[in-house]
């Protein structure tokens, strides 16, 4: 159900709602639209109008119904019976569905970009909240929730793109992580429709629009970010796209713009810079500088400068909410003008990826063959340039406005913006130029030279597809059923909080956890959870939960803990509330909060158990007596242990991962056999450390055990594989790792694997010793002791 909600829910939802708008303001400022262009206007209203309703706590939650209200007036007031062909319907459908493919063909309603950018979760964040409670803090506890919107809202970061997100998701009643990926293909939409309507002032073959607005709303670049979680990209790309349409249209009006074709204009300008605060307007200002030299030619200095306050004026009162806190320049980690500020790419992009073609899975790396790269390059350059020059003999000032004035100001953000905001830029920019390339062919077959122009087009076509099915192949898509899981943890453990992750998950403290006050011990936190050596973890990073100081972990109420075959059990405090696949849930005992003296743990990273000295214990067990206390002792499970590297099949193509005992970098294909001891019957469940790309197979015994495909993971962490009965004795594991294939990320490179681990569930029991027999414990393997005063 959440799969149909989704991807087919929630787009024609979210699609009426800003169709209505569309109505309205057509009704409103009585300029007859273009029908597919009355979804994208909609679309800048919707994000205007709940601006302006997040600019208080007192008014946020208004912005929903009053686009609903928006809407249904507007379907009230008009219907435009009628007025619309089929390659027109057309063109939006399939770039929804290209960018839809990577998520939809997985089967899953997940979201793209796991573990390579988790700016996505912060979206997240920034969605949840400011839908409820615009950008006021008010009343959040200390939490990674609340780091991150002090970081983002406090300092004005812009908020548009994540607006009709929020509409939507309310409006179908999903949670946003499984919506954000739909709305995505939903802005790709917008672009498209757009498109199509800037390609009919010049071409009149409804296919050739069709394709010149389809390819050009998924140049490479874009495509890729998309599938990085790239919201403000693609929406500020579908909004810029828009501008454009609606100038093109007023400079084809015989008096020239309108007062109704300039508040349009100016809707869609606070729209942009809602999306994109101060770089949206370098992009308005390079669409509209153009255009006003148009209009100076045409209709003298007066109109002009009467137009463009029009326009500034309303723009600006519409960008109130924006301006207000102090959103002109976003909050970043870095400088948007340092030359070192890289953000997660390798090195900064290649100038040629503003053409729209990169063959590469990931955009961060040069093409393989990059002589090819330069020919498709060169012909997407050549075909835009040949549009220029014919856009210019017939005088197609709409099309020249808005490739000359969108790369320009492509250009100008390049100039002097970090390495990571030029790809921002370049993404954003590149439409434009494939754009230009597509129409400049379908000129040129209008003009007689079909073939030429016909090769061409396969070309350029060819090109960007070729780009993204690279980008596709290797997308890294977010497990759903542990974030699922996440979720309905959220939900149970809702004000229990503050809560704690000891792994970096950044999707289920800044999100799924929010209701929990939760923080990570790697991520953005107001608490310090220092490890035992006093430093704290390290970003990325996961650690076990007796290598933290007890102090730290003290201050938390809940523990949502990664289950893992070498994991130890929370100090005896802690009581377990809950168990999934991935989580156990640990919260503190109701009057054993106070009963702690004293925790030593045994055992180290990958081992969590240990026979502890019998001076150790003894000491121990004095120090209990003395305190009027007792001994309280866990045990850990024994996990029987894998190598990959010993176990893998002569024929695999495997090479041994480096400083990662027992793990290997599985090829092509590969094939592990091992046997294992079992010392006691009964439920066993099978670990692998590390991430997979493709399907990973399990037997044990010749009984195929689980199918795993696409499992992602930080370094250090040990994914679920299966679950079986098992007798006393040895048994036969078997592990085949799969072949690439068509499902979506299950190209590029490798991610270590393993070692392998099998192990009974643990037993969340403690044990309670006299101090007097603590001799007893000595040689026993142990997770830790305790003094407790119980």
């Amino acid at each position: 159900m959440t799969f149909a909600v989704a991807w087919l829910a929630f787009p024609v939802v979210l699609g009426l709602v800003c169709f209505g708008c569309g109505l309205l303001l057509e009704e409103v400022t009585r300029r007859r639209l273009p029908v597919l262009l009355l979804m994208p206007m909609g679309f800048a209203f919707v994000i205007v109008v709940v601006q302006l309703a997040t600019i208080s706590d007192a008014t946020a939650e208004l912005g929903v119904p009053a686009v609903v209200a928006a809407a249904a007036a507007g379907f009230g007031l008009s219907y435009p019976w009628g007025r619309i062909d089929p390659w027109a319907v057309l063109a939006p459908l399939l770039a929804y569905a290209v960018y839809a493919a990577p998520v939809v063909l997985s089967g899953d309603p997940t979201f793209t970009g796991y573990i390579k950018l988790d700016d996505t979760a912060t979206w997240f964040a920034l969605t949840d909240r400011v839908m409820e409670h615009g950008r006021s803090l008010d009343g959040l506890p200390p939490s990674s929730y609340e780091a991150t919107l002090a970081f983002n809202l406090a300092d004005g970061y812009p908020i548009g793109a994540f607006l009709p997100l929020g509409v939507g998701r309310a409006l179908v009643g999903q949670d946003v992580a499984w919506v954000f990926q739909p709305y995505l293909a939903f802005a790709a939409a917008m672009l498209a429709a757009a498109l199509y309507v800037l390609a009919g002032t010049v071409l009149r073959s409804g296919p050739v629009r069709m394709v010149a607005a389809v390819i050009p709303a998924q140049p490479a670049l874009l495509f890729g970010y998309v599938l990085w979680g790239g919201i403000k990209e693609i929406v500020g790309a579908a909004l810029i796209g828009l501008l454009a349409t609606l100038v093109a249209l007023a400079l084809a009006e015989e008096e020239g713009p309108r007062d109704r074709d300039l508040a349009l204009i100016a809707v869609t300008c606070a729209a942009v810079i809602a999306v994109l605060s101060a770089s949206g307007g370098v992009w308005v200002l390079g669409i509209l500088l153009p255009a006003s030299v148009l209009v100076l030619r045409r209709r003298g200095t007066l109109a002009v400068l009467r137009g463009g306050a029009l326009v500034a004026i309303v723009a600006a009162a519409l960008s109130a909410p924006l301006f207000a806190a102090g959103g002109v320049v976003p909050p970043t980690s870095s400088p948007v003008t340092s030359d070192t500020a890289k953000g997660n790419l390798v090195e900064p992009l290649s100038r040629l990826q503003l053409f729209g073609v990169w063959p590469e899975g990931d955009f961060r790396f040069e093409p393989e063959d990059m002589l090819v790269t330069y020919v498709l390059v060169g012909t997407v350059a050549l075909a835009a340039l040949l549009c220029l020059v014919f856009a210019w003999w017939r005088r197609a000032t709409g099309l020249l406005v808005f490739v000359g004035g969108t790369v320009a100001a492509g250009t100008a953000i390049v100039a002097i913006g970090s390495p990571w905001i030029d790809a921002k830029a370049l993404a954003t920019a590149s439409p434009a130029v494939v754009f230009a390339a597509l129409v400049g062919t379908g000129l040129l077959a209008a003009g007689g030279r079909r073939v030429e122009g016909a090769v061409v087009a396969a070309l350029v076509c060819g090109g960007v597809l070729w780009s993204n099915v690279l980008a596709y192949n290797e997308v890294n898509l977010a497990p759903h059923d542990r974030h699922v899981e996440l979720e309905q943890i959220g939900d149970r453990i809702a004000g229990e909080g503050p809560a704690l992750m000891t792994e970096y998950e950044p999707y289920g403290v800044r999100h799924f956890l929010r209701e929990a006050d939760a923080e990570g011990a790697s991520e953005l936190r107001r608490r310090l959870v220092p490890l035992r050596s006093g430093r704290p973890l390290r970003k990325l990073a996961t650690a076990d939960i007796d290598e933290f100081e007890l102090a730290g972990i003290r201050a938390y109420r809940t523990l949502v803990l990664r289950r893992s075959p070498v994991a130890s059990r929370p100090p005896s405090v802690y009581q377990l509330t809950s168990r999934g696949r991935f989580y156990d849930v640990w919260q503190l005992a109701p009057g054993l909060e106070d009963s702690l003296l004293e925790h030593v743990p045994l055992g180290g990273p990958g081992e969590p158990a240990a026979r502890p000295r019998c001076a150790q214990v003894r000491a121990l067990g004095r120090r209990a007596a003395a305190a009027g206390g007792q001994l309280a002792v866990a045990r850990a499970a024994r996990a029987v242990r894998i190598d990959m590297v010993a176990a893998a099949a002569s024929q695999s193509q495997t090479r041994p991962a480096p400083g990662m005992p027992g793990a290997v970098y599985p090829g092509r294909e590969a094939r592990f056999n091992a046997t294992v001891s079992l010392r006691r019957p009964g439920r066993h469940l099978i670990y692998v450390r590390g991430a997979f790309r493709r399907k990973l197979e399990l037997a044990v015994d010749g009984r195929r055990v689980a199918t795993e495909p696409h499992r992602l993971n930080h370094d250090g962490y040990h994914e679920p594989v299966g679950e079986v009965e098992l007798a006393r004795g040895s048994h036969r594991v078997e592990i085949r790792y799969r072949p690439a294939v068509l499902a979506p990320g299950s190209g590029g490179p490798a991610f270590p694997l393993g070692p392998l681990y099998v192990v009974e569930p643990s037993n969340p029991r403690v044990d309670v010793v006299p101090p007097g027999r603590a001799g007893r414990l000595c040689g026993q393997r142990l997770d830790w002791i305790e003094s407790v005063s119980r």
